[in-house]
Order: structure tokens, then sequence, then C-alpha cells
């Protein structure tokens, strides 16, 4: 299962003491591309799993576009990472914890499925949502200690 891929990279991440987000992208039944959050090792606020795995497969592809794709990822995106699917035309994404607090699938604001924006995705969530919750769950109990 794809998601238990995305949960690997998590983990990656929360090795690494970033937050525990990760993500894969699927092209025709294979994995294309991986990515975890690499926010403070890179010094970036961009380096979102999103991101991450999102540039690696437009290189991989070699084009823009990621038609015919599909993202798991182990949260629900950000507007940045949203919007970023939006703009690389991804056919779908799965996602595994909602976020109330920033999430741009649903929650807080919903760009992926906006009718005034050029591409929609389908969107699937709560893919084990309850493993995904519970690694940054543990990752944010562990640094508030």
């Amino acid at each position: 299962m794809f998601m238990l891929e995305a949960l690997k990279e998590a983990g990656i991440a929360r090795d690494k003491d970033e937050v525990p987000i990760g993500a894969v992208i699927v092209h025709n039944g294979k994995i294309i591309s991986r990515g975890h959050n690499q926010v403070e090792t890179l010094k970036d606020p961009t380096a979102h799993a999103e991101m991450i795995a999102l540039t690696s497969a437009a290189n991989f592809l070699g084009s823009k576009w990621l038609l015919g794709a599909s993202i798991y990822v182990t949260i629900e995106p950000c507007s940045m990472c949203a919007g970023a699917l939006v703009l690389s035309r991804i056919k779908n994404l799965v996602y595994g914890a909602s976020d109330p607090k920033t999430g741009a699938c649903g929650s807080v604001a919903n760009i992926v499925s906006n009718k005034k924006l050029n591409h929609r995705l389908r969107v699937k969530k709560g893919v084990l949502k309850d493993d995904c919750s519970a690694l940054l769950k543990e990752f944010f109990k562990k640094k508030r200690k």
C-alpha cells in the first residue's frame, strides 16, 4: 500500500527531528518520487514533503505536469502544497490525517477542489489516518517535554 511508503518517509523525517510528514508520488502503478519534510535541515520554509516529491516527480517525468499521477501524503496538504498540486495537474490526492489548523483540502480551505481554478484533484482522505495522526502526536508530545 502506497500510504505505508509515505509513512516510512515520515519516519525518516522524524528521525532527523523534522515534523514527521511523508509523501510518495505514483505513476502507472509505480512510485516515481518520495519526499519527507526537510524544513529544518534545509532552512527552507518550502521544503515540505509534498514539494520535494513534486519536484522529484517532475524531474523524473521530464514535465511540469504530472498527468495521471497520484500523491499519497500522511497529512492534509497546506495551502502552499495544495496550490502546487493544482499547478502540477496531478490527478489524485490521498492523505491520512486531516489538519484542522492549516489543511487546505477541506479543513480550513479547499484549494484542490476550487471550481474557479483550472484544475481539480480527486481527493481521498482518512487513509491510515490513525497511524499518520499518531506519528505527529508522538513527535509533538516529545517536543513539548
